[in-house]
């Protein structure tokens, strides 16, 4: 008989940030089926925050279940700067069935206005102490261009924005 161990999603409880250049942040404008405009992001700075179980036992499992207050789950954060002056920061976080997948709501605060965005994470390794995730999401421009009002060159037209992200936190 085989012991088969399940990969964590999420690292210990406390706080982790990302070092400089262990990011990545990319901006892509389509137009329809076609790339108009793919820039990088600078990120200034992302964070998690993976706050103590009550039970006390800080098991990585169990501080993702489902049955937690909406205060036990961890909270991501990440600063844009350069063509995208912004905050992405999570208000839920749920793992997705197969375990390597984190599904966030999130607001993506552009110039003081809270933009809603579903960010899907895969999270590539998580040991003890460090969690690497590739993420993205996908930004209806139209919308937040009204919302917020971010803009692209006239030079660049778009109808749909992708963000991608990707962060080891250690």
């Amino acid at each position: 008989m085989t012991t088969v161990t399940l990969p964590t999603v999420s690292p210990p409880p406390g706080r982790y940030a990302v070092a400089p250049g262990r990011s990545f942040a990319e901006l892509t404008a389509y137009y329809g089926p076609l790339a108009t405009l793919r820039r990088r992001v600078t990120l200034t700075g992302a964070s998690l925050t993976v706050p103590e179980t009550e039970s006390g036992s800080g098991s990585g499992s169990e501080l993702m279940s489902q049955s937690e207050s909406a205060d036990a789950r961890p909270v991501f954060r990440f600063d844009l700067a350069g063509t995208m002056k912004a905050s992405l920061v999570s208000e839920h976080v749920e793992p997705l069935a197969d375990g390597r997948h984190l599904q966030l709501l999130a607001d993506l605060d552009v110039r003081g206005v809270a933009f809603p965005v579903l960010l899907r994470l895969r999270v590539v390794r998580c040991a003890e102490g460090r969690m690497l995730v590739v993420g993205s999401t996908r930004l209806p421009y139209r919308l937040l261009r009204r919302a917020t009002g971010f803009r692209l060159p006239w030079s660049r037209p778009a109808t749909r924005l992708r963000l991608l992200l990707a962060a080891e936190f250690a």
